[in-house]
């Protein structure tokens, strides 16, 4: 909430939309659960806490990226074509 709150005031685009930044702090505070919940899980099959940290390190990485790339990819897949400006010959 306090995030949210953040990105809102210092990076807010358009009203509505998220900014980069707010998809860039959102992918990280999710990955700090996720990458918890991978650790957890790689210790209770492995058995071997230092494996299951070096899992949950590397995958950390990785999956920051592909959420971006994600919220990104669903940010410009719903846009409202309506806000898009015509072209001069469809304008009346």
């Amino acid at each position: 909430m306090f995030l949210d709150q953040l990105t809102k005031k210092f990076f807010s685009p358009k009203p509505g939309k998220d900014s980069n930044a707010k998809s860039l702090l959102k992918a990280i505070s999710w990955r700090i659960v996720g990458t918890i919940d991978t650790i957890v899980i790689s210790y209770l099959i492995t058995g071997q806490l230092v494996m299951a940290v070096s899992i949950g390190t590397v995958e950390v990485f990785s999956k920051i990226i592909l959420y971006y790339l994600h919220e990104r990819v669903w940010e410009n897949a719903t846009k409202n074509k309506a806000d898009e400006p015509k072209p001069e010959y469809i304008r009346s």
